[in-house]
């Protein structure tokens, strides 16, 4: 399985920063003995590879080289590839990006990589073979995109940014077959849309056939984006002590 990380933004509302934000420090892990500082970019793989992924491909800009030097070729169980999105042209653009690399027999997930989500393995419960959400209650979803579905878990509309979200349910994370990826994508060229939201786009799919699962599996969803939500990212990881240090432990 693939799983591609659009990581090619600039991050306007945490910077300015000295790196790119997908590097951001937050928490910790293990290098062996030796406990270093983690990237929020980290916690995406982590869990893209839980989710069964074993290629992961980074869409970047021109100026994020950087990225490539912190990952290299590989990390853990995953091989990583690198793709350019030349200009800042929204998510679809940043996603289709890496259509060259996928074939239409593998599955695809996707995720944000300034999120931290749990639990770590939630994209096991989404299906290979169709297009799943997988899905997070917020408090304030507004802020989001939501993804309303029947009683049955079938999506019937994804609500982007909604003033008056109908329901509370977010998209952490997306998985599809490769050829819905391709579908989608061959929708997104089409004439007049160019969508700058995947949610707009697969409201189109939808409205031609398409279906599309949403799976309740997430618990806790954080953006880690802005500065409150840097603060919040700290919290949870606080509290899940298997993702970070004991904070009120003497230094050695």
């Amino acid at each position: 399985m693939w799983g591609i990380i659009p990581a090619a933004g600039s991050g306007t509302r945490i910077q300015p920063l000295a790196f790119s934000k997908e590097l951001l420090p937050v928490g910790s892990r293990h290098d062996g003995v030796v406990e270093r500082p983690k990237a929020v970019s980290e916690y995406l793989v982590d869990r893209l590879v839980l989710g069964g992924a074993r290629k992961v491909c980074f869409v970047i800009s021109p100026n994020k080289s950087d990225i490539m030097r912190y990952y290299g070729s590989r990390l853990g169980e995953a091989d990583f590839a690198y793709v350019v999105q030349r200009e800042p042209a929204g998510l679809c653009d940043a996603v289709f990006t890496a259509a060259p690399l996928i074939g239409p027999d593998e599955p695809v997930a996707l995720g944000l990589p300034d999120t931290i989500w749990f639990p770590e393995d939630a994209l096991r419960a989404l299906p290979d073979d169709r297009l799943s959400f997988l899905l997070f209650p917020v408090d304030q979803p507004q802020h989001f995109d939501v993804v309303v579905t029947d009683d049955h878990g079938r999506v019937e509309e994804v609500q982007v940014k909604s003033a008056e979200p109908r329901s509370k349910w977010i998209w952490g994370a997306i998985k599809m077959p490769g050829r819905v990826f391709h579908e989608l994508h061959a929708l997104w060229k089409e004439e007049g849309r160019g969508d700058e939201y995947i949610g707009t786009l697969v409201n189109a799919w939808l409205a031609r056939g398409g279906q599309a699962l949403g799976v309740r599996a997430g618990q806790s969803y954080v953006d880690v984006g802005t500065l409150n939500g840097y603060r919040e990212a700290i919290r949870l990881l606080t509290s899940n002590p298997q993702q970070f240090p004991d904070l009120s432990a003497e230094p050695r």
